[in-house]
């Protein structure tokens, strides 16, 4: 396919433009080439500067580089006149490169690899091109299969190397005394200057990180003082020589020779400055990854593609001129990269400043700021940033304003502009020390860079937390948590967010916050409070909307269409502070949503920030930039609300008052399931560990089950746990998917309100709904049972309004409130219809109106951001009958009559030979109105309004034949102890359900039909 697209295009390149001449031609190969590249995780990079032989510099067409720098192959394209043997005689003359080349003038390509012509074809014939793509792309340099062949020896050695290590730096603790004393000063620097939760294993493992990479660092530049002269190296250094050296150290490190051997390779292979910063990125990723993968998850490690970077640096100098009437090299303006990584920021800006070198040496020694947490990432921008300097001016220079220090730990500058007096460091003198307090007492102008993303790990169990940071989370609870409408507010503890809080608190009156980070800041309701603070704390607001939000947009590919290649979309923004404000003004422009990462990258490398077509927003009242809405949802009436649920009773504005988030277990695997037995044993075994865990924190089994904070906090409290069978109730896990589970306060990671809606022995019925931020499709679902938090889509939360509340001691109370009932009356009347207008009539209203496809059409948008509201529709009982009729529906889903199939079984002769079951299939065809069981069994006669009932991302089908499936557990306890599921013991039960469920399908998508056609919702616009 990729192949008959470059034709296409090549054609019409030569029918539009009428000309074969390589510069417009070219571009068709050129695009093809990328594709193939983008397949092979490989980077198409256009007339890079390559060194031959001779030292010369030539710029092939296309290089194709692995992700460690080193090219894999070359593309030179010829017009179609030339004499393609001639013009490859003269660019080899001229020192091209002969390992891998392609040479190609739109009618034949001629493959080179190792000195040799390997083929050469017509570029019509489509299978011989493909055959020569394929050669040019599969041949490898010997030093990449040497590495790759290292890394992997790497992963197998480093264990047995780390615990070598590590026994002789616990040895030299004990019995080393000098060693021991300069280690204990170290550890008092590191906890004064970086957190004072740095442990002595924390040193340890820093000098590890020391030792294992001084190999790698000074093989690269080969310039062993960078490494050697930095402060922070030389307390290292120090602790390193006192027990590990000569032998010792050669015996101890053999094993990763191959390793650095096959880094000295290919890095002999790289000649530019900039290519060797990138390999040495690459590098340390690579080595990070394989030696501490939960640090590199915690620290949020994605390093920032040099177009963004530029982009942002250029933006930035704009807006200080715009603003502030001065450019970022001019003296006054203090510049701070706080998460520098591998100091990509600090070097392109010194490339920035090029052909300025007294402002330039001015700027660097005085007025840029970089801190770094990680030893690794500190080690590497370090030697970056002054090799840069070097290859700009030709003289070496120490950069002194580099920090090893937690910049959201470093709030002495912060506090003290607040008035009060916060001395971190107390008597210290040391140089990072030093550096630390000589920038706190500059007056910082921009703050630009790339902070880390992640907000929270996804297992508990890795044991690798992110820390609270106590002075920025109360800045943070205070404006953007503060002005906030959202329930959850876990989001705005994502460290990119601190970042933005800290950064706002760090400005001076006149400054620029320019980060890139994830984008959720700019739409997500849960933003709400974040969008609002900074448009009362910043005059001009920026957003470069770059996309590539695979959980929003399933269809997108990370590799394919995010900038960073990962699955979190990103965007760039530009804050600026300037005291002489009115109002806020915010500018937004996005890239096209299905644009390939190369796409976007390529774009900011062409454009200017100033020169970007921004679309000016005004923010609404609820602090919303985009998707803003023109309709009567204000006026509505609200179903509930946090301030109704705190409100005493008879003074709530809202129809209800208690509401809760679906069950969030933390430990799905642990307690549901299908069986009682299975369930029962399961738990049994979870206590079992947690007790024995509980009075031994070294028990061996500890991490055999599933553990989050909450628990990990009882353990720590001392509170005893056993098995009770009364906590395994009945709950309702996705839509018609029945599940037991054991319902525990403190194995549930959180209950929420259930306690008080599902009391032991109690009866109640709720109606769960999407939660703000919702992607899957909306979903309403009655239930009489505990619903999951997930309960309609695995990547939303849901929410629920019990009919009925419950007391500490079983006392039943109306959720419904006097003030919803006083508003339904005061429209309707007591007596509409000549009925007698009741909560319970509210209720079936309520879920009939939030079934209404015109509502959900009209205030889609609002449903995002809000609870529901609800409209008075024209006929009350109308919809409060419909409503009633689809609770009967969807609460008593099993008890419905069965629909018709067909059903059609064929002996599986194959699978009762062997004795075993028929294969689970599991699989729907609505087109046709079958669902096929196993390999025995199929239905029929299903009709298509079964498979349009839709809840969240599925069908109400689909659902079932998801959640009955044969799976592998992912929990490795679970995978193989309990493991005990067969669909063959649930098939006939399943078939059941099936045709009971296909009946409340058709029903209910007849009902929505008719409400569609009978509802008063003012549609918007």
């Amino acid at each position: 396919m990729l192949i008959q697209n470059y034709l296409a295009e090549l054609d019409r390149l030569r029918r539009f433009s009428g000309a074969n001449s390589e510069q417009i031609i070219r571009e068709a190969f050129k695009d093809l080439l990328k594709g193939y590249a983008r397949a092979q995780h490989l980077i198409f990079v256009p007339e890079l500067e390559y060194e031959t032989g001779m030292k010369r510099k030539v710029y092939p067409d296309g290089s194709i580089l692995h992700e460690l720098r080193v090219a894999h192959g070359f593309w030179e394209a010829k017009d179609t006149g030339d004499d393609l043997d001639t013009e490859i005689a003269r660019k080899f003359r001229n020192g091209y490169p002969q390992s891998n080349i392609i040479f190609e003038n739109s009618e034949t390509a001629v493959l080179i690899q190792d000195r040799q012509e390997v083929m050469r074809c017509a570029m019509r014939d489509v299978d011989a091109l493909a055959t020569l793509l394929e050669r040019f792309f599969a041949w490898e340099r010997p030093e990449i299969a040497e590495f790759r062949a290292a890394v992997a020896q790497f992963k197998r050695d480093l264990p047995a190397v780390l615990d070598a290590l590590r026994e002789k730096i616990n040895a030299a603790y004990a019995a080393n005394a000098p060693f021991a004393t300069a280690a204990a000063a170290f550890l008092q620097q590191a906890r004064e200057t970086i957190n004072p939760s740095v442990s002595e294993a924390d040193i340890k493992e820093m000098l590890i990180q020391h030792i294992l990479t001084e190999e790698i660092f000074g093989h690269v530049f080969n310039e062993g003082d960078f490494h050697r002269e930095n402060n922070i190296a030389k307390a290292l250094y120090d602790l390193e020589g006192k027990f590990f050296t000569g032998a010792v150290k050669r015996d101890t490190l053999r094993a990763l020779e191959p390793y650095y051997a096959a880094i000295r390779a290919n890095a002999a292979q790289i000649t530019g400055h900039h290519e060797k910063q990138s390999f040495l990125k690459a590098i340390y990723e690579n080595f990070y990854k394989v030696y501490n993968p939960k640090a590199a998850d915690r620290l949020g490690v994605v390093y920032t593609p040099n177009e963004i970077v530029r982009f942002m640096i250029e933006g930035a100098d704009w807006l200080c001129r715009e603003h502030f009437g001065r450019a970022l090299i001019d003296e006054g303006v203090e510049i701070l990269d706080p998460a520098t990584g591998t100091g990509t920021f600090i070097c392109e800006m010194l490339e920035h400043f090029r052909g300025q070198p007294e402002k330039l040496i001015r700027k660097y020694k005085q007025e840029l700021h970089a801190n770094e947490v990680a030893i690794l990432p500190y080690y590497v921008a370090n030697l970056n940033i002054e090799a840069t300097c070097y290859g700009i001016t030709g003289q070496w220079a120490e950069f002194p304003n580099l920090c090893f220090v937690d910049t959201l730990d470093n709030t002495a500058a912060l506090t003290a502009r607040k008035g009060q007096q916060h001395d971190l460091f107390g008597g210290m003198s040391q140089e990072n020390v030093a550096r630390i307090k000589r920038q706190n007492e500059r007056k910082i102008s921009v703050v630009i860079g790339n902070p880390p993303y992640n907000a929270w790990q996804e297992s508990f169990n890795l044991r690798n937390p992110n820390r609270p940071y106590r002075i920025i989370d109360e800045s943070l609870r205070e404006t953007y948590v503060r002005r906030g409408s959202a329930q959850n507010k876990n989001a705005l503890y994502d460290m990119y967010v601190r970042f933005y809080r800290w950064a706002s608190d760090r400005l001076a009156e006149d400054g620029i916050v320019a980060f890139v980070t994830n984008r959720n800041f700019i739409a997500k309701a849960a933003f709400d409070g974040f969008r609002k603070s900074v448009a009362e704390e910043f005059a001009e607001i920026y957003v470069v909307d770059l996309g590539g939000d695979v959980r929003e947009n399933p269809k997108l590919s990370g590799t394919k269409h995010n900038v960073f290649g990962i699955q979190t979309g990103v965007a760039i923004a530009f804050l600026v502070k300037h005291p002489r404000r009115q109002q806020c003004r915010v500018h937004y422009a996005a890239r096209p949503e299905y644009d390939t990462a190369e796409d976007k990258l390529a774009w900011l490398q062409e454009t200017r920030a100033h020169a970007v077509n921004y679309r000016r927003i005004e923010p609404d009242e609820r602090g919303n930039w985009l998707n803003q809405t023109n309709n009567d949802w204000d006026a509505l009436l609200p179903l509930c609300s946090k301030e109704g649920k705190a409100a005493k009773a008879g003074r709530e504005e809202t129809l209800f008052h208690l509401f809760s988030r679906g069950l969030g277990t933390y430990r799905d695997e642990w307690v549901y399931d299908f069986s009682r037995e299975t369930l029962k044993e399961k738990v049994r075994y979870l206590i079992d560990t947690y007790e024995a865990t509980r009075k031994d924190p070294d028990f061996p089994q500890r991490n055999t089950i599933k553990w989050d904070a909450e628990l990990d906090r009882y353990r720590q409290n001392n509170i005893p746990k056993k098995f009770s069978p009364e906590a395994i109730r009945y709950a309702s896990y996705r839509p018609f998917i029945r599940l037991n589970l054991y319902f525990d306060s403190h194995f549930n990671g959180r209950t929420y309100q259930f306690p008080s809606i599902f009391p032991p022995q109690a009866s109640n019925t709720l109606i769960a709904f999407s939660d703000t931020g919702f992607r899957s499709d909306y979903c309403v679902l009655a239930s009489d049972a505990t619903v999951d938090l997930h309960f309609g889509a695995a990547v939303d939360a849901y929410q629920a309004v019990p009919r009925y509340r419950y007391t500490h001691d079983g006392t039943r109370i109306d959720n419904i409130t006097d003030w919803g009932l006083a508003q339904f009356i005061a429209h309707y009347g007591k007596k509409p219809g000549g009925r007698e207008l009741s909560k319970d009539a509210i209720f079936a209203y309520v879920y009939g109106v939030l079934h209404d496809p015109v509502y959900r059409a009209t205030y889609a948008q609002n449903l995002k951001r809000d609870f529901p509201r609800i409209p008075f529709q024209k006929d009350f009982w109308l919809w409060a009958d419909w409503g009633r009729r689809l609770l009967d529906l969807h609460i008593g889903y099993a008890e419905q009559d069965p629909w018709l199939v067909k059903r059609s079984d064929v002996p599986d002769e194959r699978a009762r030979a062997a004795g075993v079951a028929p294969k689970p299939i599991l699989k729907a065809e609505p087109e046709d109105g079958v669902i096929r069981i196993d390999t025995e069994t199929t239905l029929s006669d299903i009709p298509r309004e079964a498979f349009d009932y839709k809840l969240g991302n599925r069908s109400g089908l689909a659902w079932i034949l998801d959640q009955y499936k044969e799976k592998t557990p992912r929990d490795p306890t679970i995978r193989e102890k309990f493991n005990t599921y067969r669909f063959a013991d649930y098939k006939e039960h399943v078939i059941d359900l099936i045709t009971r469920v296909t009946r409340v399908s058709v029903e209910t998508v007849a009902i929505t039909r008719a409400m569609e056609a009978a509802s008063s919702v003012k549609r918007e616009g």
